[in-house]
């Protein structure tokens, strides 16, 4: 678990830093630009599906008071 969690937030640090070195020329290296942009997106969702939602939380509360 803790494997995966750490590769997920190294995508997200190596898509912005492809995503920055893409832009950083005056010819901008489209490909490596949609890299950067996919891993990042990917990381990010990756580690947007370990958060809780909100609503889940409050069920559990209220089944326990129940």
């Amino acid at each position: 678990m803790k494997t995966s969690q750490s590769l997920n937030y190294i995508l997200v640090v190596f898509g912005i830093l492809v995503a920055m070195y893409a832009k950083v020329d005056d010819s901008e290296n489209t490909y490596l630009l949609i890299l950067g942009i996919c891993s990042l997106l990917y990381g990010a969702f990756k580690i947007s599906q370990t958060i809780p939602s909100k609503t889940e939380k409050e069920d559990e509360i209220n089944t326990e008071d129940e």
